[in-house]
């Protein structure tokens, strides 16, 4: 199962208002301080923000962390025109996010909303699913606004912004692609059960998320999870590839801390709409549940998940 929040380090606030944020004893800044306290003064800055009344907050960023976004949206860029779809580097181009400097979040909702109507707002980590979710059906992007270390710029065991803008942003100023991500935002609305509502979110993990589809003979990478990581980028295309399959898409065994080894392709953006798309814009609980009874009849559920 998938959740925006599993990925995401524990936060929490002290007595006296500091924020500490709780990194894995195998992320690379665990035992570096000042980036400890940074990522605190960020995390802090997002809690502290009034969503109802004030613009979502400035980041003053400092020269090593432009130069890890500068760094990393330059070794990118390469393998993006090599291995992206089309459908996400058309999109790039119009949105053209800056690539010598962190791009502010106000900056990215100002380019992403006369192309596709979406916007950005800042969390401190984890978001719960039915809010992250419920946001995405209102074209509405909860993103951090930390940077990964910068001993190891090139790696990062969360999400930052740079999978957050360069991985989503990029692709959520396609209007085809944008329309599928609202849809599965729309679609939690509608649903009660948490069952149905974490097979929603294993099917955007293995399309929005972790998405392969083909152009013409080739086979590329529309995920953002997939184009925001510099490693997996150069794999994605040596794992096993199935078609789409939506009872195996919403049951599929995975984990979330390493390269996943399966991956569902469209056969094109349209098939990716009729299939995807419209799963999200017509599922509901019965529709769910059917299709983990249909998972359990081809012996798909497993009988456990990471």
């Amino acid at each position: 199962m998938f959740t925006e929040g599993q990925l995401y380090s524990p936060v929490t606030t002290h007595e006296d208002g500091t924020v500490e944020v709780h990194l894995a004893d195998t992320h690379p800044g665990r035992d570096d301080a000042q980036y400890l306290q940074r990522r605190g003064e960020i995390a802090g800055a997002a809690l502290a923000w009034d969503r109802g009344n004030v613009p979502v907050p400035t980041i003053v960023y400092t020269p090593q962390e432009h130069a890890v976004w500068s760094r990393v949206s330059h070794e990118l860029a390469p393998l993006h025109a090599r291995f992206a779809h089309r459908e996400y580097l058309e999109a790039k181009e119009r949105l053209g996010l800056p690539t010598g400097h962190v791009p502010q979040l106000a900056e990215v909702s100002e380019r992403l909303l006369p192309l596709t109507g979406w916007s950005y707002v800042c969390a401190p980590g984890l978001v719960p699913l039915r809010d992250f979710y419920a946001d995405l059906g209102g074209r509405t992007f909860n993103s951090t606004q930390y940077l990964r270390h910068g001993a190891e710029p090139l790696y990062t065991p969360e999400p930052d912004i740079i999978h957050e803008v360069i991985g989503h942003a990029n692709q959520l100023a396609s209007p085809r692609l944008a329309a599928i991500t609202e849809a599965a935002g729309r679609a939690s609305l509608r649903l009660e059960t948490d069952e149905a509502m974490k097979l929603v979110a294993d099917v955007f993990w293995f399309s929005i998320e972790f998405g392969v589809m083909y152009d013409g003979d080739d086979l590329k990478a529309y995920g953002a999870g997939i184009l925001s990581s510099y490693g997996e980028i150069q794999e994605f295309a040596d794992m096993e590839i199935r078609d789409l399959d939506l009872a195996d898409m919403g049951t599929l065994n995975y984990d979330i801390t390493a390269y996943q080894p399966v991956l569902f392709a469209a056969r094109s953006m349209t098939h990716l709409e009729d299939v995807v798309g419209d799963f999200f814009a017509t599922v509901d609980d019965d529709a769910a549940a059917a299709l983990r009874v249909e998972a359990g009849r081809r012996g798909l559920l497993p009988l456990a998940r990471h």
